[in-house]
């Protein structure tokens, strides 16, 4: 069954909706949105077993937020700033960042940053992330997105001989799991949040 993907999505509930000022809101969102991108890569929780860092949380939080195409721009925009050599990744540092970063062990879950975004702003669209249920599954499906191209990479970099699984996913799932309730609350009571602003 297809999904109708005609619903507004958080960016659209506030703010200008057409001309100049809505290009400029677009413009601001995107700023915001890859400097938070930026700050939320370097932010690391203490946790069982390896740290949470906030990465893919923003991601996956932009992406149904901003909706595809603003979303995508978004990303992209973040891609670029660091491909630019800027410190803006979890691993990146001022010894090791740019291109040369991107195209190591972590090149995969860029990719797949990429289409995490598009897929939980398309989700968005068709509505799912004003009920929690429903954005705990999207949040499922963009972590899925992100990991497979990851793994594939690191197969693809080190050998698939190698221990892929133990080193690119199981210790993240704890993490992952926190990361997806918070994501699946977040969005729905911002929904909630809206609707009683505009009563």
């Amino acid at each position: 069954m297809a999904l109708a993907l005609n619903n507004k999505v958080l960016a659209e509930a506030f703010g200008p909706s057409e001309g100049t000022a809505l290009r400029l809101k677009q413009v601001a969102l995107v700023v915001l949105g890859i400097a938070a991108l930026a700050v939320a890569a370097k932010i690391k929780v203490p946790m069982w077993p390896v740290p949470i860092t906030l990465g893919t949380f923003a991601v996956l939080t932009i992406g149904a937020a901003y909706g595809a195409r603003l979303g995508l721009a978004t990303i992209l925009g973040y891609m670029l700033v660091g491909a630019l050599g800027f410190d803006v990744f979890a691993g990146s540092s001022a010894e090791a960042a740019g291109l040369t970063y991107m195209m190591g062990g972590t090149g995969g879950y860029l990719v797949g940053y990429v289409a995490a975004t598009v897929a939980l702003g398309l989700l968005a669209r068709a509505g799912v992330d004003r009920s929690a249920p429903k954005m705990a599954g999207a949040m499922l499906i963009g972590n899925a997105l992100i990991y497979v191209p990851g793994l594939i990479w690191l197969g693809m970099l080190y050998g698939f001989d190698k221990p892929i699984l133990a080193w690119g996913l199981t210790p993240f799932l704890v993490g992952d799991a926190v990361k997806l309730a918070l994501a699946a609350l977040i969005l729905p009571a911002a929904w909630r949040f809206v609707g009683r602003a505009r009563v």
